[in-house]
Formats: structure tokens, sequence, C-alpha cells
């Protein structure tokens, strides 16, 4: 580290620090859980787990990604105490991923599902979070809002929202763009500080409708033991018994995994690090800030590519500036719980909704579609069972689809019959199974009587006895039908 690393690493560490901000916050309330929650999650990823991912430039945090299956897993068990057991076995499962290391297997993962989870999660996002965004009161679900209607809404909660969805959309507008301090300013910044302002101004003008509006409560700490009161601690005893907490643990850890592994190597697209972070090092780092996570009472921890990605258009030379955004992280919910609790929920809804809109835009469904059916098929099978049936089974049915769209395209083209007058040529374009015969019968019985046929089968190292068997056969009535054969794999 030195001077000109400083001068880049602080104005970066502050930007990437006003980016994760409302995206903690809103995580957290998302997750039906204290805004608190949220910047100790960003505490611990921005100092923790920086310290030791072996990435310069990945920024760590609580994921909007992964909302949706903190409060289905909180549905399910009933208590945020038992999900931090899960969370802390989630992290043991990481640790252990990376001591075998498994980061290399990321690869087998199809892109067609990859992309189909975080469409998932981006519909998910938005179902959750347009009754926050519309004032409805409570735990009314989306179902219960399009039932009954106007009666849930309230029209300031709505407004905000909308102003806030309008800034950011005007955010990535070229005229935006040009402004020297939009650069500096995210946002969803802007659309969370829009929504202070309206409860700040709204209250004098309109306190009725205004200072009903439901917003973050986060507690002032005026001592240490009043901070530690804050920290919820896992419950052991009630876990070992629930087999949903391993299930949860399970699919925490993988989940939180893929979502770190993905994010580095979109990373490295960005910014080139040599030599590049070992995705082994990486997943351990995540399992310790996962386990410190659960024990204090944080949210799931991943890398995530959006706050990578700002760290390095911000023009980070180091780890600095991401530990900068931690420490801010942590001053910030110390010692500015004041303003921080002007913010409305609706705001932060609409800064989840836009996340989740860019997850699921109707531009990657279409890209997916002209991509042919084999691509397209296991992609809304993928995003339709996450939906449907959860997370782990929506991934399990999409890697089953992708096996047998990749399986069935790869048997219609291992064999490839070609006529050139009366000379017909059979191209073996790999090793042939007994899973070839149905389509090489059906290749061979187009050949007519009274030709020549070519056999290519230089790129099949192995025939399965069966194969040669179907082609014995051809061979042995080829000479009563006028058919003369050339190279013919079997006597």
């Amino acid at each position: 580290m030195n001077i000109s690393t400083l001068r880049n690493d602080i104005p970066a560490g502050i930007v990437v620090f006003l980016v994760a901000l409302p995206l903690s916050l809103g995580i957290a309330q998302a997750s039906g859980l204290p805004p608190f929650v949220g910047l100790l999650t960003g505490v611990i990823g921005g100092i923790v787990v920086t310290l030791l991912s072996p990435s310069r430039y990945a920024v760590s945090g609580p994921a909007a990604g992964l909302v949706t299956i903190v409060t289905a897993a909180m549905e399910t068990l009933g208590s945020f105490s038992l999900l931090l057991v899960a969370l802390m076995l989630a992290g043991a499962l990481q640790l252990i991923f990376g001591l075998l290391r498994a980061g290399r297997w990321i690869a087998l993962v199809p892109g067609t599902v990859i992309q189909g989870m975080l469409v998932a999660i981006g519909i998910l996002l938005i179902m959750q979070q347009v009754p926050v965004a519309l004032g409805v009161q409570g735990d009314a679900s989306l179902k219960a809002l399009l039932a009954e209607g106007a009666e849930l809404l309230s029209p300031a909660s709505a407004l905000v929202a909308l102003g806030a969805l309008l800034i950011m959309w005007l955010w990535t507008t070229a005229p935006v763009k040009r402004i020297p301090l939009a650069r500096y300013l995210p946002g969803p910044l802007v659309a969370v500080l829009w929504g202070s302002l309206a409860v700040v101004f709204g209250e004098r003008w309109m306190p009725e409708s205004i200072g009903a509006m439901p917003r973050i409560s986060l507690p002032k700490f005026g001592s240490a033991e009043a901070l530690g009161e804050q920290l919820s601690r896992p419950d052991w005893q009630g876990a070992w018994r629930n087999p949903s907490v391993y299930l949860i643990a399970l699919t925490l850890a993988l989940v939180a995994s893929l979502e770190t592994l993905l994010s580095q190597e979109a990373l490295k697209k960005l910014k080139s690090q040599t030599p590049a972070p070992s995705p082994d090092k990486e997943m351990r780092a995540q399992g310790v800030g996962n386990m410190l996570s659960g024990f204090l009472g944080g949210l799931p921890i991943t890398a995530v590519i959006v706050r990578s990605s700002v760290n390095v258009n911000a023009g980070a030379r180091s780890r600095i500036s991401i530990l900068l955004h931690g420490v801010l992280l942590l001053l910030c919910g110390l010692f500015f719980s004041d303003a921080l609790n002007t913010i409305p929920l609706a705001s932060l809804a609409a800064v989840l909704l836009y996340t989740g809109y860019k997850l699921a835009s109707p531009a990657l469904f279409i890209a997916q579609w002209r991509q042919g059916l084999p691509q397209f098929i296991p992609f809304i099978l993928t995003v339709s069972c996450i939906i449907i049936f959860g997370m782990l089974a929506g991934i399990a049915i999409g890697l089953m689809a992708q096996l047998l769209c990749s399986t069935y395209k790869s048997h219609r083209n291992a064999l490839q019959l070609s006529c050139y007058d009366d000379h017909y040529v059979v191209r073996f374009h790999q090793n042939l199974t007994f899973l070839h015969n149905p389509r090489l019968q059906s290749l061979l019985a187009q050949i007519p009587d009274n030709c020549v046929v070519i056999a290519e089968h230089d790129n099949a190292d192995y025939i399965d006895p069966d194969v040669r068997a179907v082609l014995a056969d051809f061979g042995a009535g080829a000479a009563e039908r006028g058919i003369q054969l050339s190279r013919w794999p079997v006597g």
C-alpha cells in the first residue's frame, strides 16, 4: 500500500459504502428482520471476509438473491434463532467445500440453470416487495393485495416508491450519466434520500398520511451492553432434532457458494488479477464469514457482483476500499441511527424491486428463447420450479432437464447421413453407445438399394458391441441389395 493506492481506494470505499448502505438495510427489512441485522452482516462481510478473501476487489455482504431463501426458512423453522444455527452449519459446509477444493466444480453447473435461478430470485423478490412498496401493513402477501385491492394501499407509500423507481431509472439514462456528481451518488442512494426527504418535509405538511408511513427502526447504542442486547444468538438446543435445519443449511451453503463463485467469474471480466483468486480460498473465507454471521445474529453472506463492479469502476486498487466501506457501515449503524430512521420502507422496497427487475428482465427471457428449445426448456423449468417447489428442488429439476436436453441434442448430432448422387456417407462424430442404436437404425433405413455407402468413423474411438451388431446386420444384407460398402467399421 502507498499514497497513490489510498488516493484511489478512499473514494472507491466511500462509493461502495453509499451503494451498500441502502441495500443492506433493504435486504434485512425484506427478510423480516431489523435493519441493524443488515448493517451487521455488511460489516462482517466488509471486514472479516475481506481480510480472508484472496480477491482484492470482491465485496461481500448480504445478498438480495438470498432474501427469498431466508424468508422461506424463517417460515419453515419458526424462529430466527434456528435460522442462525442453519447459517452456522452452512458456513461450516462452505469451509469443508473449500478444504475439499470443490470450487472447480462450479464449471459443471449449466449457464441456463444459473440464469434461471437468478431470474426466479428476481421474480420472488418482486412478488415479495410489491406489498411493501404500496404500504400494505402487516404480513399481507401479494395474493391478499390482489384480493382486497385498494383497501390495503397507502397512497403516500406508493408515491414514495414510484418516485424512487423513477429516480433509479433516470440514473441509467445518458443525460444523467453525463453529470459528474451522478457518478459518485449511486441511484439507489438518491432514491433512499428522496424517501427520507419526503418523510421529513411530509410530516410537516401531511402529518396524518406521512406520519403513518412504515419506516426503518434502528436502536440507539449508548453502551457496549446495549449493542450486545441487539445481537441474536443461535438456538442449538432446538436445532439438533429438527431435520429442516440441515436441509436449509445445505440450501444456503450451495446457493451462497454458487452466487459467490459466479460473482468471482464475472469479476474476472471486469478486472484481471495475477495470480487469479483461488475459488477454494474464497469459499473458505465465505464459510468463516457465515459462521461468524450466524453466531452474532446476521444474515447469509456472499460476494456480490453489483457492489464488486462498483468497487472496480470507482477505481479501487486494493482491498483497503472494501475494508473502508465495512468500517463506514459500522460507524453509520452506531452513531447515525436517527438519520437512518427517517428512511421509509417504501423507498427500500423500490430499491429491491429495481434489483429484482434487473435479475428477471424480459430481455433475459428473449435471449434464452433465441438460443433454442434445448436451452430455453431447462431455463424456464428452473424458473417455474424454484417459484413453485423451492430453491433446491428447482435447481435439481433444471439440472435434470438440461442433462436430458443436452443428451438428446448430443445423440442427434452423433450420427449424420449425407447423400452425393448414388453415394451415401455415414459419419460418426463421437463414440457410440447402445443409446445411439435408434438413431443409427433410422439413418440406415433411409439408404436405398444399388448405391455406395461410405462410413467415416475416425472420430469414434469406441463403438459399443450393440452398435457393432446393428452395423454387422446391415453389412450382411448389403450384397443382396446391391449396396457396396466402403470403410465399414465391422467385417
